[in-house]
């Protein structure tokens, strides 16, 4: 099998991590793999340097520049099919296809990867309804994809998934820490993501506030980058939190994150699943996440972590110190969390998924 994969993003985001872990286990299983991409892109830098090749073209205006890449490999080389990892990709790949003559004999695949429903208009309905199938990440993704007037028979859902990593040890965990200038002895809750008003940082920050009443030594680490960055600061400085809230920007090694914390949060309000919060129950992270889209088929409340109301202080502060009061229970949420990913969203699991969704619709045409 011979796999085209799109992907248009710049920056290195959760989507891009899956497009990696794809493209390497699609050609460890044998199968032969490539990347159209955007130059300089932090997805294209990391698969050229895992042996997968790459495509780079400028963004362009409309995605033109990749359409027309994508147009001149399918014509000098045989790809069983061409698959869009994100928005962007999806128009690239569109038009790609749409001006190559038999452009129906190669199958076009979407990943689905957000929770807003797709537009309205003509021109984004026409790129959709053009697509063999798409692949949505998560049972919220698919219900908003099929409320948009996609036919059902078009779309499936693969979980995204994560490697399981080695557990920290002290040696790590003490050195993590103190690269962020946390005390051995110092609650440290965080969260890795865009610091962008959909992903609900704000709301840790009104968390903390009240939890360091019962526990004063507290603090909270956000790590990434995004518009809201001056307003969290505005809202931790106005919170009296001073360096209680360290917004370290974006983290490149983001494992020396998860080595440094003892619960991670995750106060999303549109998520369609999240890397991020896989990542750290991999690392058997004790896990609190809003009870809303995605993380709500991650997470099994009170078993593999704690789902709480979205944008409710008391019962965020509530489920924290819960996990901060009993080391029993912390472990107990951290372990479980970790078998969940280990049996339901592993990466290669999510490899293996999305083969047989290539190999289905191939035999099928």
């Amino acid at each position: 099998m011979r796999v085209l994969l799109v992907d248009q993003e710049t920056e290195w985001r959760g989507g891009q991590n899956q497009a990696l872990l794809l493209l390497k286990g699609v050609r460890d299983r044998g199968h032969t793999a490539e990347l159209v991409t955007a130059n300089g892109s932090a997805l294209g830098v990391r698969a050229g340097a895992a042996g997968i090749p790459v495509h780079s073209t400028s963004r362009g205006f409309f995605r033109v520049p990749a359409a027309q890449k994508i147009r001149r490999l399918l014509r000098s080389q045989h790809f069983d099919l061409v698959h869009a990892n994100e928005a962007h990709a999806v128009t690239a790949a569109w038009m790609g296809l749409w001006q190559r003559r038999n452009a129906s004999r190669v199958p076009f695949v979407i990943s689905r990867r957000v929770g807003y429903p797709i537009g309205k208009s003509a021109l984004a309905q026409a790129r959709y309804q053009a697509a063999a199938r798409i692949v949505a990440i998560s049972r919220w993704s698919a219900e908003r994809v099929l409320r948009s007037g996609i036919p059902a028979d078009k779309v499936t859902i693969v979980y995204e998934g994560v490697e399981l990593p080695a557990r920290p040890n002290a040696h790590r965990r003490a050195e993590a820490r103190s690269r962020f200038g946390v005390a051995p002895d110092e609650p440290l809750l965080g969260c890795v993501g865009a610091l962008s008003p959909d992903k609900g940082q704000e709301w840790l920050i009104r968390a903390l506030a009240e939890l360091r009443k019962k526990f004063p030594s507290a603090k909270l680490l956000l790590a990434g980058t995004g518009p809201c960055r001056e307003r969290l600061q505005t809202l931790a400085r106005e919170a009296r939190l001073g360096d209680a809230v360290l917004l370290a920007g974006f983290i490149s090694d983001v494992e020396s994150v998860y080595a440094a914390l003892d619960v991670f949060l995750l106060p999303s309000f549109f998520e369609a699943l999240s890397n991020a919060l896989m990542s750290a129950m991999a690392y058997a992270i004790p896990s609190i996440a809003f009870n809303r889209g995605g993380p709500a088929e991650i997470i099994e409340d009170g078993k593999s972590g704690l789902l709480v109301e979205p944008a409710n202080v008391d019962a965020l502060c509530a489920a924290i110190a819960k996990i901060l009061d009993d080391a029993s229970l912390a472990s107990n949420l951290g372990e479980s969390g970790r078998q969940r990913i280990e049996q339901h969203f592993s990466a290669a699991k999510m490899v293996g998924e999305m083969l047989r969704v290539y190999e289905e619709y191939l035999k099928k045409g």
